[in-house]
């Protein structure tokens, strides 16, 4: 128990993070195996449609696509309300969170990130059509959330 303890510690202090990926929750969170120890991860500026919602399997299908099965790289950036790492994950030096929006199958997270080079990439899905901009007028999974809460009250 404390070597699984130790190595867990010392995976999350890291600033990077090299394990295969064990699991796809959705289409922006995956488990990556490091030392033993399964850390999850929550991809950093992007936020994907929610399982339940429209393009949420196809977003998912795509993050497994990418990684599943896979050794990456993650270049963490903190933690979340959740707990999970929040990073930017690398496959064969490719940025797989840009991939995501590049794909149209997430919307970069402007409240929590300011990188040009996702609102580019998403300026460019969404000029493209592709994945979820096919749609005329998607939901953002921020807003999707909050409606099934309003739901649930």
């Amino acid at each position: 128990m404390i070597p699984t303890l130790l190595a867990l510690t010392l995976a999350l202090m890291t600033p990077e993070l090299t394990g295969k990926v064990v699991a796809v929750a959705d289409g922006d969170t995956l488990t990556v195996l490091v030392d033993k120890v399964g850390v999850k991860i929550r991809l950093d500026g992007i936020d994907a449609p929610e399982r339940a919602q429209a393009f949420g399997a196809r977003s998912r299908e795509k993050l497994s696509e990418l990684v599943f099965g896979k050794t990456v790289r993650v270049v963490t950036k903190g933690k979340d309300r959740y707990g999970r790492t929040i990073g930017v994950v690398f496959i064969d030096g490719e940025n797989v969170n840009a991939k995501m929006i590049e794909s149209g199958l997430a919307w970069h997270y402007k409240r929590y990130s300011s990188d040009a080079e996702l609102d580019r990439l998403e300026r460019e899905a969404r000029r493209a059509k592709r994945g979820l901009w096919s749609d005329p007028a998607p939901v953002e999974p921020w807003n999707y959330r909050t409606r099934g809460k309003a739901k649930a009250a």
